[in-house]
Formats: C-alpha cells, sequence, structure tokens
C-alpha cells in the first residue's frame, strides 16, 4: 500500500530514491488572497466579520460581501483603489471609534500586513481559493542539459540549484545509502553483514536490489504501520476510568502490518477501512478493516447514556475521517460553523449521517493471513476426501439395496422369535443396598423400596441382587407414588419429581463386580412417560453432570402416578447358576431430584419391535413393490446403520472438518432496520435536533456521489476517486513528515487557513 503512496499510485521506492536535499523557496511578487490575506483575516477579524457574526454587514469569508455596499454605504473592498476602500481606511485610521481592530480587542494591525492588503486590493483584489483546495498540478519545472534525475521531486531539486548556480550534491557512498534505507523503511539499522554485501555488489541495478528487499521485509509494515495506527487511534482497551481491554484488538492491528506488507492500494486500503462491510460479497478480512472506527473511546461506567456516548463515536469517525483523509479540524464545526475555514455547521452533520447507521458488532475473522492460507489447503484436503466417501457410500448403498431380500428375511425371521418369547419381569432378590449417609432404604411387599430419612441433594443408589433367571435381555425400574412421599412422589422433591441422570449395570456369574469387565452394555431405553427434553434415552448416555452437559430422565407434570423405564441389554446376560446383578441409580441434579420409591426387576425375552423403529416394522410388512420412497429409505437405512462396512464409511465421513482459525473482533456494519435520520445537533448537543440533513459532503471540494441516501462506501470512494485534492497532499504530507520529521506543511493534520502554509507548494 505504502509502496504506493498517492492516489495516483506512485511507487514509494521512486519516493525513496529521491529524497536528496531539497532547498526550494516560493517567494512570489504578486500578493495571493488564499495564500497571503486569508490568514490574515482568519487570525484578526472573522470572529466580528466572518460566518456566525457580520458586523456592519460583513462577512470576510465571502467574496460577494467584500465587494458588497456595506451598511455605511462604503465598500470594503474597491478593486485597484485601495484608498477608496473602507477596509483600509478602518485599518489605517487613529480614531479609536472607527479603528478596526477595535482597540479593546487587541493591538492594531502589523504594518506588513495592512500593506499585503494595499497591494492586494491594488492588484484587483482578486479572490482566490485557498491553496489546498485547488486543483492537483504536478507539472515538474523544465531543466535543461543532462542530469542524474530520477523522479519529480530530482526535477525540482535541479531548477532551483541551477537558478543559484549551485552544484548537486555527490551521491552518498554505499555505507551510508544503506543505512538510510534501512532507518526510513523498517526502522532498524542494517547488520554489519548486510552492509558488507551492499558495498561490494557492482551491479547496476544494487541499490534497486536493496529497495526491493527492503520493502518486502515484515518490518516494512511494522514500521509503517505504527504511523498509520497513531492516526487510526489504535487501542488494546475502551479507555475512561474502566479501560477494560478490547478483545483481539490486536487483529486489526496486524490487518494494517498486513496491507502494507501485501502493497494494498491506497484507494482500497481506504475503502476498506471505512466501508470494507460495505463492499459486494466483502470477505471477513474486509469486514475486518472496519475496525478503523471502532478506535473510538467507550465508555462503560454504570448509568451512562448509551446514545449519548455513540454519538459521541460517531463524531470521533468524522472528525478523524477530516484530520486522517482531508486535512482539516472539522470538530470546530460540530457546535457552529468553522471560525476560518469553509466548513458549516450543516456540512458537519452531512458528514456525520455517512457514519450514523454504522453499528458496532463483533464479525469471526481469520487469526493471521498464514493461518488462513493453511485452513485453506486443509479444508480443500478435506472436501476431497468428503467428495471420495460419499462415492463409497452411495456404491455401498447400491450393494445394501441389492443385499435388501436377504436383510428383511433376516430380520422377519427375528421378529418370528421374539413373537415366540414375549417380553416377561422377573423379581430379583436384594442382597445389599448403598446410598448417601442417613439415607434408609425401607423393603416394601410388592418388592420396592421406599426411601426415608434423609433427603440430600444428590444421591447415588447401588443395589444389588442374585437371580437364577436366564438368558436376561434388560433391567425394568419402576418409580412408584407413596402417600408418604410429598405429592405422593415418586421423587423427593416438594412436587414429587426426580430426575434418573445415569443408570449402570454390572453382571457376573461370580461373586465380586470388576467395573471394567462386567459392565453391562445397555443399547436402548423405553418409557411409558417422559418430561419433555428429559426423554428416557438419557438414563444411558453417560452424561451424569448437572448443568447443560448433564442429562436424564424425568417425569413433571405427572407427579403422584407410577412410571416405568425398561432398559434393553446389547447382549443376553446367562451365566451357569446364580447371576449376580449390581444397578447404580445416579441422581446428581438440582436439589433432592431423587427417588422416593422404586422397584428393580429383570426381564426376559422381547418385544416384537424392541429395538426396532416402528417405521422399520410397518415397512418390512408392505410388498416391496408397493412402499413408498419414505418406507423404502427407511428400511436402507435401517439396514445401514447395521453394515460394518457402511458404519466405518459413516464414521469416516463424521469426522469433522478443520476449524477455520477465526477470532471475533469488534467492528462495524451497517445499520439496515430502522435506519437513523441525521438532525444537525444544535450547539453539538445530541438532545437538541434541528434541522433534518442528508449524507453530503463539503461544497467546497468535489461533489460526492451517492447511490441512494449515501453511505460509507460512497464516502470513501469520493475520498479516493482522484477528483478531491486534498487526500493526495494530505497523504503526501504525512509520509513526507514520517520520512523527514517535519512535513511540507508542518501542521500535518490542518491544511486549513489556520494551518501551516506549505515550505515548498511546488511538491504538493
Amino acid at each position: 500500500m505504502w509502496h504506493h503512496f498517492s492516489t495516483q499510485n506512485a511507487h514509494f521506492r521512486h519516493f525513496c530514491l529521491g529524497f536528496g536535499v531539497l532547498v526550494l523557496s516560493s517567494t512570489a511578487a504578486s500578493v495571493d488572497f488564499a495564500r497571503d490575506i486569508q490568514p490574515i483575516f482568519a487570525e484578526h477579524c472573522t470572529e466580528c466579520h466572518g460566518p456566525d457574526k457580520q458586523k456592519a454587514g460583513l462577512n470576510l469569508t465571502d467574496r460577494a460581501s467584500l465587494r458588497a455596499e456595506l451598511k455605511s454605504g462604503e465598500h470594503a473592498v474597491v478593486p485597484g483603489k485601495p484608498d477608496q476602500s473602507e477596509l483600509i481606511y478602518r485599518l489605517t485610521t487613529t480614531d479609536a471609534d472607527e479603528q478596526m481592530p477595535p482597540p479593546e480587542k487587541g493591538k492594531p494591525l502589523p504594518a506588513k500586513d495592512i500593506a499585503k492588503i494595499r497591494q492586494w486590493i491594488s492588484e484587483g483584489g482578486k479572490w482566490t481559493q485557498h491553496w489546498a483546495y485547488r486543483p492537483l498540478d504536478s507539472k515538474p519545472p523544465a531543466v535543461n542539459g543532462k542530469t542524474q534525475a530520477r523522479n519529480q521531486i530530482d526535477w525540482f531539486v535541479y531548477a532551483k540549484l541551477k537558478t543559484v548556480g549551485v552544484p548537486p550534491s555527490p551521491v552518498a557512498d554505499r555505507p551510508t545509502l544503506i543505512k538510510r534505507l534501512n532507518y526510513d523503511l523498517l526502522g532498524l539499522p542494517p547488520t554489519p553483514l548486510e552492509v558488507d554485501n551492499f558495498v561490494n555488489d557492482k551491479s547496476p541495478d544494487a541499490y534497486g536490489k536493496l529497495v526491493d528487499r527492503l520493502l518486502a521485509s515484515p518490518h516494512f509494515g511494522e514500521r509503517w504501520g505504527r504511523h498509520w495506527l497513531d492516526k487510526a487511534r489504535y487501542a488494546d482497551s475502551d479507555g475512561y476510568e474502566k479501560d477494560r481491554a478490547r478483545l483481539n484488538a490486536w487483529r486489526y492491528r496486524d490487518w494494517v502490518i498486513e496491507a502494507i506488507n501485501s502493497d494494498l492500494p491506497f484507494d482500497q486500503f481506504t475503502i476498506e477501512q471505512l466501508a470494507g462491510d460495505l463492499l459486494p460479497n466483502a470477505t471477513e478480512v474486509q469486514k475486518l478493516a472496519t475496525a478503523f472506527n471502532r478506535q473510538t473511546l467507550t465508555n462503560t461506567e454504570g448509568g451512562t447514556d448509551k446514545e449519548q456516548w455513540r454519538v459521541a463515536a460517531v463524531m470521533d469517525r468524522v472528525e478523524t475521517l477530516g484530520a486522517v483523509w482531508l486535512g482539516l479540524t472539522v470538530g470546530c464545526a460540530r457546535c457552529h460553523t468553522h471560525k476560518y475555514d469553509q466548513f458549516t455547521h450543516k456540512e458537519y452533520y452531512q458528514f456525520f449521517a455517512y457514519f450514523n447507521n454504522g453499528d458496532e458488532t463483533n464479525s469471526n475473522v481469520p487469526r493471521s493471513k498464514k493461518d488462513y492460507e493453511s485452513w485453506l489447503k486443509a479444508k480443500a484436503a478435506y472436501d476431497t476426501r468428503v467428495k471420495g466417501l460419499q462415492t463409497k457410500v452411495a456404491a455401498r448403498d447400491e450393494a445394501l439395496k441389492a443385499l435388501l431380500p436377504e436383510l428383511e428375511k433376516q430380520l422377519r425371521a427375528t421378529l418370528e422369535k421374539r413373537v415366540a418369547n414375549p417380553e416377561a419381569f422377573h423379581p430379583l432378590t436384594m442382597t445389599s443396598v448403598k446410598g448417601p449417609k442417613g439415607v434408609q432404604f425401607k423393603p416394601q411387599k410388592d418388592g420396592s423400596f421406599l426411601v426415608t430419612e434423609a433427603s440430600p441433594a444428590k444421591a447415588k443408589y447401588t443395589l444389588e441382587f442374585t437371580t437364577e433367571v436366564q438368558e436376561i435381555t434388560g433391567i425394568k425400574i419402576e418409580a412408584l407414588p407413596d402417600k408418604s412421599l410429598n405429592a405422593s412422589g415418586p421423587g423427593r422433591t416438594l412436587y414429587g419429581n426426580f430426575v434418573l441422570n445415569d443408570v449402570r449395570v454390572y453382571a457376573t456369574g461370580g461373586t465380586k463386580f470388576d467395573a471394567k469387565k462386567h459392565r453391562v452394555t445397555l443399547s436402548g431405553a423405553r418409557a411409558n412417560f417422559a418430561q419433555d427434553k428429559w426423554p428416557a434415552a438419557n438414563a444411558i448416555d453417560g452424561k451424569v453432570a448437572e448443568g447443560n452437559k448433564g442429562t436424564g430422565w424425568a417425569i413433571s407434570p405427572q407427579f403422584g402416578k407410577p412410571h416405568q423405564i425398561i432398559l434393553t441389554t446389547a447382549k443376553v446376560i446367562s451365566f451357569k447358576g446364580t447371576t449376580k446383578i449390581q444397578v447404580v441409580l445416579d441422581q446428581q441434579y438440582g436439589s433432592q431430584h431423587t427417588l422416593g420409591r422404586f422397584r428393580i426387576t429383570a426381564r426376559t425375552g422381547q418385544t416384537a419391535s424392541d429395538g426396532i423403529p416402528p417405521a422399520v416394522v410397518k415397512s418390512l410388512a408392505i410388498e416391496p413393490a408397493k412402499r413408498d420412497a419414505q418406507q423404502a429409505a427407511a428400511l436402507l437405512s435401517y439396514f445401514r446403520e447395521r453394515d460394518a462396512e457402511a458404519k466405518a464409511l459413516q464414521a469416516e465421513l463424521n469426522k469433522p472438518a478443520p476449524k477455520s482459525p477465526v477470532m471475533s473482533v469488534r467492528v462495524i456494519s451497517q445499520r439496515t432496520n430502522s435506519p437513523r435520520a441525521t438532525h444537525v445537533m444544535h450547539r453539538g448537543e445530541f438532545k437538541q435536533p434541528r434541522e433534518k440533513v442528508l449524507a453530503e459532503t463539503v461544497s467546497t471540494l468535489p461533489k460526492v456521489k451517492n447511490r441512494a441516501q449515501g453511505d460509507r462506501l460512497d464516502l470513501a470512494r469520493w475520498l479516493v476517486d482522484g477528483k478531491n485534492p486534498l487526500v493526495p497532499r494530505v497523504t503526501a504530507n504525512q509520509i513526507w513528515g514520517n520520512l523527514f520529521g517535519e512535513g511540507i506543511v508542518r501542521t500535518v493534520n490542518d491544511f486549513g487557513v489556520r494551518g501551516d502554509a506549505p515550505t515548498h507548494p511546488e511538491l504538493l
């Protein structure tokens, strides 16, 4: 970007190749109004004869008023006739009642200033535009004879040297040149080896290669980015009393450095920072650039008025734009028309309108360009892999379709076998039961247990049983009501609820349990009723913890009623002789959401559709030729989920994509719903709106072309369309100042009437 230091895309390299000693002067025999007279009026006169006050009907900032008839019948300026001009009379009279400025306002004008005004009137009193607003004229002077000029700046140098008869300075020696370049481009000294390499490089383009190498260094963006970040008001915290850290604010800093190092043209650099979010198909990185607008102070103290500080932030954006791109102190017009420059109170709020609908928001942007590019490669590889897997999945589906007749035959046989061995439940012999301290388990006549005494917030019940039953296919847990419980239970809360977070089952034919070896896998769960978002399946998903990560089976609002959950084992439990079973009921939700009365029994056999979705059973009963697409898909999905090859392919497909290296950064986005109207704020007070205004720029500069109502994108494009003379002048002056320590205009943020005149106007 800074390789292109102006909107005319002049290469920064050329700028570096030509920074010789410049000794121009700009003396002129004739007097220029904008250069010589307007600053005098601004300093001494416009307080009473300016845009806000026009005593005696005279406005010295208005061309027509200068020549118009005054209330006294006189004319302030009579072109070519200073002695007939009331202005000269008032400046030179010794009559204290008529002297200007009045004695109580200060000393009379210096004689040299009065002489300039007299000369100006004598020469016709021509009104000229302030130098900064004039169209660019970059024609260098012609120089005859052979020179070593490499760019336009050199032509100005040679022209001046020729007029005073001084030869050009000799070319600096190699060690001096490389030190100058390193400090100016990188802000760092060259290493001894780098100096030696440059000194010993005898090729004719050694200097150009050195410039290229330094411009390619990452330190180039770091050195020049800090100057821009100063102008952007960059900060890592909010400011004011709280001064909270701004999360990931550094990402905008890195964007600036990356933009400079990647040689982003200045016009695009401008547009993306002011309105990157409004560009067609804006990327997240372009949206990130709008964090330029977010570098405002933020007041997070209690009791602050949000609208007050929003307006303050918008004003800051307006005034920053004025200083950075236009070199104007537009903040003076926040409360009143500018005292010195042609910038009205209304025009300030026309600029304000461009920013008034830009709201702060968060955007997910890449952590860095390098990380993002690496992710793009990984994502491309992932997408290619997924495409290949999808092809294999489709092929396996075709193979399964061919196998459907045989698979359906096997499934029908399974259903018939289950019908022959229906589901049945068998009591268990309890050998031990454990719970939290103080909790008692009272056996009931129906084989259930009533939980009494202590009622802890959380509880884990561990029960051990023996049984002679063979081929156990599941466990049934019944939650039973009881009059001794709150709301008759079956839970122990005040209203009778419970949450069964997790059920674990162990089985062995021996005498002791091994938690790893004897854990029984539970493949399914069904209940007669389940609370919304608390289904039976939650009781076997292993998520015990309370909160968002914890789940369970619950029965609200059906309190005081019996409920049951039947858990299916993945494999039949069957040992020779006695089987020992352990059941753990984990209840860790809320406070006292524990079972108050329950019964546990063993299941044998199965229901016809146990573990088989009803839609599959229904589809299986229909002849293949008569099934609709949904029924055929239900069958294929069922067999696919149980096919080893298909499951393996699906497991590969389910592997997550590479995670995008993004972070959340505070940026600006355009408000589209209920856009705000903009009003002139009387004396800058947001609670005193006056005249409604639309987005527009200042009348002294080329007119903006708004697409509709006008937004930040229109404003940004106007700044860099090549017609605005201030932007290239201000930008070139800023770079000059960063290189030489002082700009051609010393007041780099004020190109107005009160700012310093350029020391070498020909260069601007």
